[in-house]
């Protein structure tokens, strides 16, 4: 019921027809989602070839060589098993085998009648650790994916590695912790001779050329809020959002189906990941925020198990709707994965018990809420001990509330009007058609009458939004005020916790004292 009252909210706004109304007064047959010769729409007949599934079988002499070649034959047994019942099986000829594993968009199209488990290490800006998916299997696969790209998309062998440094850029969502162990897997795992890390939204900035801005980073899972002023991440402006393209997309599918236009065929966005592809490609293709009405005629398929692509071309409709869900997030239905139990929590050597900080030892004495219960329903980030001295907020709040929150909460006028001049989109996200000039209304309507801004500027990317904290970090790689922040491999590796120079490297909040001391317990 919410969710359809933010339906209605959004579109009494884009002045279009009510979901009762809608439903009552259509003219077209609402009991199939198919139509033939609707050809009325300029956006029809994009990109609509149909996923392939992945060809998860290879030669054994194939397999063997190109292993050999990069890791040496006790590293080999590391990555056997990568996904449940992925060994040796033949397949009736002693020439293949099952591929060990499969990553990246490949993963999300393998058929389900294969003998593959899919894993997401990270998920809603944060490891997915849970007592189905332990700690332990979080960063052996991290690894593997990473391994996967240096050797098979970059080429890097890891007896070269130690030729190469890492920039680690990070998602402002992380913790310290998660943060140590993610440099521990580039160092020590990965083989490289030294790192440093730099944050998402710093890196954003300077990727299109800034050292002041509000950064909103809109990715597949989190929507993050921060502010830069002159090349420093303010941490206390910073806002996590639980909702990105992913919850777009999915509101697509359900708010076709609401209007029944989708076709009779068995899509499911959270346990077929390539209906969830599919999905992706339509919202790229088809949404956008503007008012009046928004359809379209698009090619879906069906992908039932194993089974070739079956097409249906068929109207959407509603397309404006579902970007307007990053304003009313109630429409998204932002968490659609509860938190998995917290058991691990009270152990001692769980990753989320900071043993190397001495700041926050177990004591009587304080207070019982820094260590919630196992059944208190506390969503991972939310029972970090962290909490009491770095700020984190995260609210169930639009994404136009959560930039004016951020950027008035600098308390400074004059910083406030440079910063509401200097919003910047990035993500995927960023490239919905029509949401710089949303954010900039609604934004701007959302400043208290209280508060002396009369302007709201939303910056033209100058490049793709996507890759901005790819460029960024390298920027920031090679300036020279952050030389001093590298961690060497070795120093990593043997010296644990020591005390270094005095210098604070002010670029890196969540590593608090990256200079000052290697945080390697």
């Amino acid at each position: 019921m919410e969710r359809e009252k933010a339906y209605d909210t959004i579109a009494s706004l884009l002045k279009i027809p009510f979901l009762d109304e809608e439903v009552a007064n259509n003219s077209y047959p609402r009991k199939m989602g198919r139509v033939d010769g609707y050809t009325n729409t300029p956006l029809s007949n994009k990109k609509e070839t149909a996923f392939t599934w992945t060809n998860v079988l290879e030669k054994k002499s194939d397999l063997s060589s190109a292993l050999e070649s990069s890791l040496n034959k006790s590293e080999i047994s590391n990555f056997q098993d990568k996904e449940e019942g992925t060994t040796s099986k033949e397949l009736g000829s002693s020439e293949f085998k099952f591929v060990e594993y499969i990553c990246g968009e490949e993963a999300l199209r393998i058929s389900p009648t294969e003998p593959y488990c899919l894993r997401r290490p990270i998920r809603r800006g944060h490891f997915n650790i849970s007592q189905h998916y332990p700690m332990q299997q979080v960063f052996e696969d991290l690894q593997a994916i990473w391994d996967w790209i240096l050797i098979e998309k970059l080429h890097i062998p890891r007896s070269e590695r130690n030729m190469f440094s890492a920039i680690l850029v990070v998602p402002e969502t992380f913790d310290n912790r998660e943060i140590k162990e993610m440099l521990s897997i580039i160092l020590r795992d990965l083989h490289f001779s030294s790192a440093v890390v730099h944050q998402e939204g710093l890196a954003g900035a300077f990727g299109n050329g800034l050292s002041t801005a509000c950064v909103v980073n809109m990715g597949a899972q989190v929507t993050t809020v921060i502010c830069i002023e002159d090349g420093v991440a303010l941490p206390a402006t910073q806002m996590t959002l639980r909702f990105g393209g992913e919850d777009i997309s999915r509101c697509l599918l359900w708010t076709q189906r609401h209007h029944q236009t989708w076709p009779p065929i068995r899509t499911d966005a959270l346990t077929k990941p390539v209906d969830l592809l599919m999905l992706n490609r339509l919202k790229e293709t088809y949404c956008q925020i503007k008012e009046g009405e928004v359809e379209a005629v698009a090619v879906v398929h069906s992908y039932e198990d194993g089974m070739p692509a079956v097409s249906h071309r068929t109207r959407l409709t509603a397309l404006n709707v579902p970007p307007m869900g990053l304003f009313y997030p109630m429409l998204l239905v932002p968490d659609v994965y509860p938190p998995p139990p917290r058991s691990w929590f009270n152990d001692f050597e769980d990753m989320m018990e900071d043993t190397w900080h001495m700041e926050f030892p177990r004591r009587t004495d304080m207070s019982e809420s820094l260590y919630p219960s196992l059944n208190g329903g506390f969503s991972m980030w939310e029972s970090y001990p962290y909490f009491q001295t770095k700020p984190k907020k995260e609210d169930n709040i639009g994404l136009a509330e959560a930039v004016t929150k951020s950027i008035l909460s600098t308390g400074r006028v004059d910083l406030q009007r440079k910063l509401f001049c200097s919003i910047q989109l990035i993500g995927g996200v960023a490239l919905t058609a029509g949401l710089i000039s949303a954010v900039e209304e609604r934004v701007l309507h959302a400043i208290p009458s209280n508060e002396a801004i009369d302007t709201v500027e939303v910056l033209q990317p100058r490049t793709n939004p996507t890759f901005v904290p790819w460029k960024g970090g390298a920027i920031l790689g090679v300036l020279d005020y952050g030389r001093d922040a590298w961690i060497h491999r070795e120093d990593w590796i043997r010296n644990g916790i020591h005390i270094g120079s005095g210098r604070k490297y002010k670029d890196s909040y969540f590593l608090q004292a990256q200079a000052t001391c290697y945080m390697n317990s």
